[in-house]
């Protein structure tokens, strides 16, 4: 009798479990069905895509000198121009630059130190940020610094100035021997210029 009470309740349980499993199958299609329609509002942008080789003109906010600073040095520039690109003011004037000195070398006899400044990301005026790839832009392949030092002493040589050569005069000659190098430095304030590397996607501009 016990036994046939246990198997009736269990039957009756089964049934129960299918009918709620049943419902909440039908709830969850409902669901879905609703889903369907739903659009998701998406804030669009157009990525505008700055390549490589773009200047862009900033002014250093601190100085940089090879006598105190080391490779990983961060440092920062102001941008000092709006920069357009199809009517959009992507890049606007007082957005910040940030980037760090990659390579650094002290000074040594005949040769003065040098330095480069990697950059690394824009933030705009409303605190977004955009990973870049570039550098503080110099004609001596983005080092700055690395000339020859002073020499040691300048020796008298005889000119001929002209054809005749009843003329001579005396010109000063840098001797081979050089100086000690001297150290380098940017100072605040300095105006220069970014160059990109690789190209950069701007998909935030900032609107009045």
């Amino acid at each position: 009798m016990k036994r046939l009470v246990l198997i009736s309740a269990i039957f009756i349980f089964g049934l129960c479990a299918r009918s709620v499993f049943a419902e909440e199958q039908l709830q969850l299609r409902s669901i879905s069905d609703d889903m369907e329609d739903v659009q998701v509002d998406m804030r669009g942008y157009n990525a505008i895509e700055i390549p490589a080789g773009t200047f862009i003109p900033v002014m250093n906010a601190q100085e940089i000198s090879t006598q105190y600073c080391s490779e990983g040095y961060k440092v920062k520039f102001i941008v000092t121009d709006d920069m357009y690109m199809h009517d959009t003011n992507i890049i606007p004037k007082e957005t910040e630059i940030y980037g760090y000195v990659e390579e650094i070398h002290d000074p040594v006899v005949g040769t003065n130190a040098s330095f480069k400044v990697r950059i690394a990301k824009l933030v705009y005026a409303d605190g977004v940020e955009v990973p870049v790839k570039g550098y503080l832009y110099s004609s001596n392949g983005n080092m700055f610094g690395g000339e020859l030092s002073e020499p040691v002493k300048y020796q008298k040589m005889p000119h001929r100035q002209t054809k005749s050569g009843l003329y001579p005069t005396l010109q000063k000659r840098p001797s081979f021997e050089r100086k000690m190098g001297v150290h380098v430095r940017i100072p605040s304030g300095y105006n220069g210029v970014v160059v990109l590397t690789a190209p950069a996607e701007i998909t935030h501009t900032l609107t009045n």
